[in-house]
């Protein structure tokens, strides 16, 4: 045997790939449960092999490692596929927000260079309106025609990729393109390798107590990082059981948590308000629900005390991150949540966080700060944008654009992002300081503070107000309500009542929306 030879068959011996991960799982515990979705039930045999058939069928369709396949579509089995045939064949994975039409789409069709695409049958007549040139290949999920994911997946007499044809992949090989939400700019793609992913999902398994012996719910979007990276791929590494659904709506979700014993959930501030404030969340049983996981946004500390008080058996944990780490970066566990509920926690295990004053020395205690990380999580850049990578890792350190604070014990609390705190007469104002103190109030379900163009102040904090059902208040009861716990300067400057916030698919609340919305506007009640 050559020393070529030799070397090769080391080094394929010791990958340590996604595909490679899921691959020992797998060995460890094939006939069980893995996965459910609309009736279909995988073990984690069959979700391999379904796996296996889609990588084949993608690289006889003249696919390379390398290539970017788009995926755009809801929550189903068939994304779940194409996710792990890209790991194993060594596609860049290119997750789409469902939500996204023309200008956007195309945009990251573009800028990623993808040359094949898979969609929900009800997304298609978008994404063809979208792209400006032909894909080489175009396909849908499932339930469509010709290039049929789910189909191939399903297909028992479909070839396997064997080991043989495998691509010659390794942990810096790039797994997938994450696109920022571009609220204030253009989306950027994160460029997330095997390595840092793999870095990330041992951070998730040792800070978030995940065990082979969990059943999940996973009800958010999988094109968002939290629900793909913080939950669904651990719980397939350690062998625990995910059921899948298409979207969070209270009463599914309640029910299911009673029907299937689900021990395990996550949900951003948005969602667990929704549940709260739904009749069923106090005539279901939700005794075998123990871990709750909140995060993607900050969690009122109100909303949470309430919650805990009606969940004592459960424990809480606050998962704090952003997608360039993969997302998760720290974590307050639930023995830290009733000294420090407010508080994002301590870094995770692959994580490295300090606050930094603008010459990036370290903010004392107390003393507010941009959030900086270092881990092996991050990504390895920006794609085709090197200026914003540089800009992102100035002094060796990911700058997260997060304000916030470290306490006396090292835990850090997130107080905004630093493009949305507010500038009201030269000084600066956290809008969810003002948020917490409106959420004290009892006829209140919702908040969100945001500034408004001001003549006079610069920027005018503005509350944004979802009362609960039946609940009636003015605008300025609500100011003087807020007078009772902040500084003058701090109490909003004008009120507005609606039915709902705006939110993306992940439940984040897009002020954004509410800025233009409200802008010019007299305050309410």
């Amino acid at each position: 045997m050559s020393g070529g030879d030799w070397e090769a068959l080391r080094a394929r011996a010791r990958r340590d790939t996604l595909g490679d991960a899921f691959t020992r799982s797998v060995c460890r515990q094939p006939d069980a449960l893995a996965l459910t979705f609309a009736g279909r039930a995988w073990t984690y045999r069959a979700l391999d092999q379904a796996a296996g058939r889609v990588a084949h069928a993608l690289l006889a369709a003249g696919l390379r490692a390398g290539d970017r396949v788009l995926a755009f579509g809801q929550n189903s089995d068939a994304y779940v596929l194409l996710w792990l045939a890209c790991c194993r064949s060594g596609f860049v994975h290119v997750p789409v927000n469902f939500a996204l039409r023309r200008t956007e789409l195309a945009y990251i069709a573009e800028q990623s260079g993808a040359r094949a695409a898979f969609a929900d049958p009800g997304l298609m007549e978008p994404l063809q309106e979208a792209l400006s040139s032909p894909l080489d290949l175009l396909g849908t999920f499932h339930g469509g025609v010709g290039a049929d994911l789910l189909t191939w997946g399903q297909d028992e007499l479909g070839p396997v990729l064997e080991a043989e044809d495998e691509a010659d992949l390794s942990a810096g090989d790039l797994a997938q393109l994450l696109y920022t939400s571009g609220t204030t700019a253009l989306p950027k793609g994160a460029m997330m390798t095997h390595g840092s992913l793999h870095a990330h999902y041992l951070s998730c398994l040792h800070d978030l107590d995940l065990g082979r012996g969990d059943v999940h719910l996973a009800a958010l979007p999988l094109y968002h990082s939290a629900q793909m990276h913080v939950f669904l791929m651990p719980a397939l590494l350690t062998g625990a059981t995910t059921h899948l659904i298409a979207a969070p709506v209270p009463e599914t979700v309640l029910g299911l948590c009673e029907e299937l014993g689900i021990t395990s959930f996550f949900a951003p501030p948005t969602v667990w308000v929704s549940l709260l404030r739904h009749p069923d969340f106090t005539a279901r049983d939700l005794s075998r629900l123990r871990k709750l996981y909140y995060g993607a946004s900050i969690m009122p500390t109100p909303v949470l005390t309430e919650i805990m008080a009606k969940l004592p058996h459960a424990g809480f944990y606050n998962c704090y991150g952003q997608s360039e780490l993969g997302p998760l970066a720290t974590v307050l566990t639930p023995a830290e949540h009733r000294a420090r509920p407010a508080s994002a926690g301590r870094p995770v295990l692959n994580v490295q966080t300090r606050v930094v004053t603008p010459e990036m020395g370290d903010a004392a205690p107390g003393e507010l700060g941009e959030i900086v990380h270092r881990s092996p999580q991050l990504l390895t850049g920006y794609w085709d944008k090197e200026e914003a990578t540089a800009e992102a890792f100035a002094g060796g350190w990911f700058h997260s654009g997060d304000l916030g604070y470290l306490d006396e014990g090292g835990y850090l609390y997130v107080v905004d992002r630093v493009k949305d705190v507010i500038n009201t007469g030269g000084v600066l104002v956290a809008g969810r300081e003002v948020e917490e103190a409106l959420y004290t109030h009892p006829a209140v379900s919702e908040v969100a503070v945001i500034a408004l163009p001001d003549d006079h102040w610069i920027e005018a904090v503005t509350a944004v107000v979802v009362l609960r059902a039946g609940e009636t208040v003015g605008a300025e009861a609500l100011r003087a309500h807020a007078r009772q716990h902040l500084a003058p300067f701090k109490v909003p400057k004008s009120v507005h009542f609606v039915a709902e916030l705006p939110r993306n698919t992940a439940g984040k609340i897009l002020k954004r929306e509410l800025r233009e919305r409200f802008s010019g506007t007299a305050s309410e009640g």
